[in-house]
């Protein structure tokens, strides 16, 4: 008889490997890094979970990791940097990565007010000015 290919494994996240996938079920997408510079505890950077022929779905990891169900998979969430998931069997389509963040902090005496793009600033993140920028743009000190 036909036995189908397995599952692939989970992409893994900046704090946390995937995990491998079996004949039944895709590998989970590992965790991204907790980060707590814009004053709120937000994990980064998670896994895309992995592909599969049959069975269940891999999860992403925390962070913005995409999971592998749906036709196409889900992307990784913008803003978090997570992978996106796994092509949902041999006609599926994976998912697109999210986009990236950069965070400075500056401490709230020092900050210039200079910046180009448009970035999310606030103010007062325990004395600090926090500068997000999910896309192009400068800040100088």
């Amino acid at each position: 008889g036909f036995l189908p290919p397995g599952s692939a494994g989970g992409g893994g996240g900046a704090g946390q490997a995937g995990t491998n996938g079996s004949p039944t079920a895709a590998g989970q997408g590992g965790d991204g890094l907790q980060s707590s510079i814009t004053g709120t505890s937000i994990y980064y950077a998670g896994g895309g979970g992995g592909g599969r022929y049959v069975g269940a779905v891999g999860d992403g990891g925390q962070g913005g990791g995409g999971p592998s169900g749906g036709r196409p998979a889900s992307n990784g969430t913008d803003g978090l940097g997570g992978g996106g998931g796994g092509a949902p069997g041999i006609f599926g389509q994976e998912g697109s990565g999210g986009s990236g963040v950069v965070i400075i902090s500056v401490p709230d005496g020092f900050y210039s007010g200079i910046t180009t793009g448009s970035p999310t600033v606030t103010t007062g993140v325990s004395g600090k000015t926090v500068i997000q920028f999910t896309g192009s743009g400068s800040y100088t000190a």
